[in-house]
């Protein structure tokens, strides 16, 4: 009678659990990209939709034409246009819908809070100042957040500068964000007069 030896049989098992250990790998190795990919498209899809609320919401800016103490007002009272840049944030007055039913013109602010970046919004006081922006409404925008500089400049061939000065009157804001280890693309947002 002829059959299998112990030492064929050995071998063929050999080689399956060596062709069960390839595919296992390959699968494992397939699902780890997966959830990479996964993660990476998230993350682009949190620059995406960011960037252009941000875009946005500045574009329908109400900015001034007069400075004072960092603060862009355009008039007084209510009425006042807003801007106000600050170290790691950004202030603006602008008009949101919040929902169908639901919005109007609000003072925003974006700014660093610790890793986060946040969002917040609040009426304009009768003054036309800001009130206190730690009790405003807010929304995390990022997580894990770096960085986050805040630039602006008053003409197109301008230098980008750091430091608001007294007077000036920005005609474009540049935000760089850092999250998860990686650079956004720059945010140059034009501010609308």
């Amino acid at each position: 009678m002829r059959g299998f030896t112990l030492v064929e049989v050995v071998v063929a098992l050999a080689i399956l659990s060596l062709v069960m250990l390839a595919t296992i790998t390959g699968l494992r190795t397939l699902a780890n990209t997966q959830g990479a990919i996964e993660r990476m498209t998230g993350r682009v899809d949190e620059m995406r939709t960011v960037s252009s609320f941000l875009r946005d919401t500045m574009d329908s800016a109400a900015a001034g034409n007069a400075t004072s103490g960092g603060l862009a007002l355009g008039g007084g009272g209510q009425d006042a246009a807003y801007l106000a840049i600050g170290q790691g944030s950004l202030a603006w007055k602008s008009t949101i819908l919040f929902g169908e039913d639901f919005g109007g013109s609000y003072l925003v602010r974006v700014a660093k809070e610790d890793d986060l970046l946040v969002l917040r919004w609040q009426e304009q006081g009768s003054s036309g100042e800001p009130g206190d922006w730690a009790a405003a409404d807010q929304r995390t925008l990022v997580r894990q957040v770096e960085e986050f500089e805040v630039s602006w400049r008053k003409d197109y061939g301008d230098s980008w500068q750091q430091q608001w000065q007294e007077g000036d009157q920005p005609a474009w804001v540049r935000l760089q964000i850092k999250a998860w280890g990686r650079y956004w693309p720059e945010v140059i947002m034009e501010v609308p007069k």
